[in-house]
């Protein structure tokens, strides 16, 4: 089981807080989940940039240098507690090709019958040894079959990735197949078999630069525009904040652009 964690902001936002600092950061997360830390962060100039550790992340000084430097609009960020593949960096998420980008949490039991629809480019491109990365090989196949892997994300793609994940979900005892899916203007995210949570901040919301945490006591420096717009989803709740849960089965959808917002598909 991993942990997964999903920002889409209006404005280039700082990341630590939730990477390093809150209460339930995925720091924090990582003391239960001891295999490897992957960070994804789309940038200003419209470049992904990836950081990967195969350490606990808490005890890893470069997770927290790259956490405390973490500066985007797109955060897709994963810690791993592997059960398929040992742990090293190419068994880590989240995984990238070409402009997409894509971390798992849970696993997946009937390979054969993924493998067997992934198309051989897809798996040539496998490195590592992980379920996740041969799920993200086969949604990509499907995304290739109906020429939509390099074309602007559409209801199209709506369509083709919510035709794949009831195609997984109604596959007997296939396991868990919570992820994340991003291209830089959009990240999707999915809810099977484990716990997702999602929650909104927008310029309605107290802005406060600094808050005590209920749990913990910490006291948080949040530097949080007037302006800021953001829809996170993470595993679990990493704040004290409203988060609200999926419901199993939940494909959402949230764009960056020209306000951050969600909706299921």
């Amino acid at each position: 089981m991993c942990r997964l964690l999903g920002i889409v902001s209006s404005e280039p936002t700082e990341f630590r807080i939730v990477l390093k600092e809150a209460p339930r950061s995925l720091a924090t997360l990582s003391r239960q989940h001891k295999d490897g830390w992957g960070i994804a962060i789309y940038s200003e100039n419209g470049e992904w940039s990836i950081h990967k550790g195969v350490e606990t992340a808490d005890d890893d000084p470069r997770f927290h240098s790259v956490a405390v430097g973490s500066r985007g609009r797109v955060l897709v960020a994963h810690v791993r507690k592997k059960t398929v593949g040992p742990t090293s960096l190419e068994n880590t998420h989240p995984f990238a090709r070409g402009q997409w980008i894509f971390a798992h949490n849970g696993t997946l039991n009937d390979l054969e019958y993924i493998r067997g629809k992934t198309s051989p480019e897809r798996l040539a491109e496998i490195v590592g040894q992980t379920d996740s990365e041969l799920l993200f090989a086969f949604l990509l196949t499907h995304l290739d079959r109906k020429n939509l892997t390099h074309a602007p994300v559409s209801e199209a793609t709506d369509r083709a990735i919510a035709e794949l994940v009831r195609e997984i979900a109604a596959l007997p005892d296939i396991g868990a197949f919570n992820f994340l899916l991003s291209n830089g203007s959009i990240c999707y995210a999915h809810r099977f078999g484990r716990s997702l949570f999602i929650l909104e901040r927008g310029p309605h919301d107290e802005v406060r630069e600094r808050r005590e945490s209920e749990s913990t006591g910490a006291v948080l420096e949040t530097l949080w525009s007037q302006r800021r717009h953001a829809v996170f989803v993470a595993s679990e709740h990493l704040t004290d904040e409203p988060w609200v849960e999926l419901d199993e089965g939940t494909l959402i959808r949230m764009d960056s652009a020209p306000s951050p917002t969600w909706k299921r598909i």
